[in-house]
């Protein structure tokens, strides 16, 4: 959904891999592929948390081999003249009573907290404002969810008006390129979800096809 609010220019590359972890990412490569086509200026939003929470061994904890990781993003990002932003896992659809959201997610939204101050990096906190959007949809919580964890078109396009207000927050130069039709995001104040509508893609076509 991202794309949607920045103007012509900007180019978003989404590398992202399902069930993947910062460490997984690293061993397959992922880190390396962002950077081979890095340039000086380019951002590098880094969200983890969901599925490193799941491993065990050794050295792995949010306040371990988690937060070292996303430092190691940072420092090469810096490298190569890129901008990182760490941005802090969003929360799952997890609540002890209704209205109320529970974090499932343990220290990982802190330790990346944690990292982005030591590290003098830009920090989106998707972990909190997740957590006010979730509460103020109430009852209507499941309308913005497919699962416990992924979202609809609904709850993705305000999950990416919290991030583009974490930019605008964070004073970005990238804010200058946000489309004009963004006045700014309060996730305790979302958008009526009974009047979301996203138009069907243009590739897509009512005709059903000859043949059986």
């Amino acid at each position: 959904m991202l794309p949607r609010f920045f103007k012509r220019g900007v180019a978003i590359a989404n590398h992202a891999e399902s069930g993947e972890s910062l460490r997984s990412s690293l061993a397959a490569g992922r880190l390396d592929k962002v950077l081979s086509t890095m340039k000086a200026g380019d951002y590098l939003f880094i969200q983890y948390g969901h599925n490193d929470m799941k491993e065990k061994g050794e050295g792995i904890g949010a306040f371990t081999g988690y937060k070292s990781d996303l430092k190691r993003f940072i420092a090469e990002a810096r490298k190569r003249g890129g901008i990182p932003v760490v941005v802090t896992p969003v929360n799952r659809r997890t609540f002890d009573t209704p209205g109320t959201v529970v974090n499932s997610l343990g220290d990982y939204p802190e330790a990346a907290r944690r990292a982005a101050m030591e590290e003098n990096v830009a920090l989106i906190d998707l972990h909190a404002m997740s957590k006010l959007f979730y509460a103020a949809l109430g009852q209507n919580i499941g309308k913005a969810f497919q699962d416990g964890t992924h979202h609809n078109n609904y709850g993705s396009y305000e999950l990416a008006k919290c991030i583009v207000e974490g930019i605008k927050q964070n004073k970005l130069d990238l804010a200058k390129c946000i489309v004009d039709d963004f006045q700014g995001f309060d996730p305790g104040h979302p958008d009526p979800v009974d009047s979301f509508k996203i138009p069907a893609s243009p590739q897509a076509t009512i005709v059903k096809p000859e043949g059986n």
